[in-house]
């Protein structure tokens, strides 16, 4: 008996399968821009009419929360996580999402689950308004056990050179704004999968798995509507790290962020996993987002104004003088 490539554990048709399942929805992300039918080994965007533009880029992928999503066999939700740990990034920098690509390794390929998590990542660009043009879908027979999956994506924005946010701007007595988040988003799961083993207990009345696979949120349209109105100097993604070392990624040099963490709205899933894992507070905003996705800095004439236009943002700290970027207020 001969050799092939499918005795050798990758199935060709699971691919082509997955590719009939998606195609429709992916090509429902195109726009003017993603030129078509110019050739089948790259995807081609066309940027348009601007005046000095830069191009922003990030790359992530979904950590071990995936590991949530294929004990409970729940994909719809990864997809989102990926596209969002990428997009929430590069939004940093006013820029916009351009187009995305995602990779998908597999040990043995399931045409169900990968077309899942790439339906996911569609609806998450058709938010963003942002071109899904390719992707790689891998089985690796011998590198992944059957039924294990990586999921990571790339994402490409633009901005002009003139409008890029990087925190250059804050100055002392800037106002600190937090956007809550849906949850813990994809950061700390190797945490709190030790927290908590048994996805299908019960917490606030339903499976828990339910509440940690919540998406990460995305920000487009907050942030978006925010720079349309109002100058902002820094915006923070808050992801692994939390926002100790997130916020200061933005302060410039001798200035500091003063957080009230009294302030801060910490869901009630943190609150849990803090008491359960008997988990001091400060290692806790060290790890987590602890109900702060992202953040925005603007001048305090500013303040009202982004509140208005986005109800549940709400103020937490100032900036000031000082040698250290971030002081965490008790």
């Amino acid at each position: 008996m001969s050799n092939t490539y499918k005795s050798a554990g990758v199935d060709k048709e699971e691919g082509y399968k997955t590719v009939d399942k998606i195609k429709t929805a992916v090509a429902e992300t195109h726009n003017k821009n993603v030129l078509k039918n110019l050739g089948s080994f790259g995807a081609f965007y066309e940027l348009g009419k601007y005046n000095n533009p830069v191009l922003v880029s990030g790359t992530d992928g979904v950590g071990t929360k995936l590991k949530i999503a294929l004990d409970t066999k729940k994909y719809d939700s990864i997809g989102i996580d990926c596209f969002a740990m990428c997009a929430n990034d590069i939004l940093c920098h006013g820029a916009k999402p351009l187009f995305f690509l995602d990779y998908i390794a597999c040990g043995k390929l399931d045409a169900d689950v990968a077309a899942e998590i790439v339906l996911g990542m569609v609806n998450a660009c058709k938010d963003n308004e942002c071109a899904l043009v390719g992707g790689e879908t891998a089985e690796m027979p011998g590198m992944y056990q059957p039924g294990d999956y990586d999921v990571a994506g790339f994402c490409v924005g633009i901005v002009e050179k003139e409008d890029i946010i990087d925190g250059s701007k804050i100055k002392v007595g800037d106002q600190i704004i937090a956007l809550p988040s849906s949850g813990f988003h994809s950061n700390g799961f190797s945490l709190v999968r030790k927290i908590f083993p048994d996805f299908n207990e019960e917490f606030e009345g339903k499976p828990i798995h339910e509440t940690l696979l919540v998406p990460t949120k995305l920000y487009y349209q907050d942030v978006f509507k925010i720079i349309k109105d109002v100058e902002v100097a820094g915006i923070a993604h808050i992801t692994g790290g939390g926002i100790i070392e997130n916020i200061p990624r933005i302060i410039p040099e001798n200035l500091s962020a003063q957080i009230e963490i009294s302030k801060i709205k910490i869901p009630s899933i943190m609150l849990e996993c803090e008491k359960r894992g008997n988990i001091e507070r400060m290692e806790m905003f060290g790890t987590f987002n602890m109900g702060v996705g992202m953040v925005v800095v603007v001048d305090p004439s500013n303040v009202s104004s982004v509140l208005n236009l986005i109800p549940d943002a709400y103020e937490i700290g100032t900036i000031t003088e000082n040698s250290e970027k971030i002081v965490l207020i008790k």
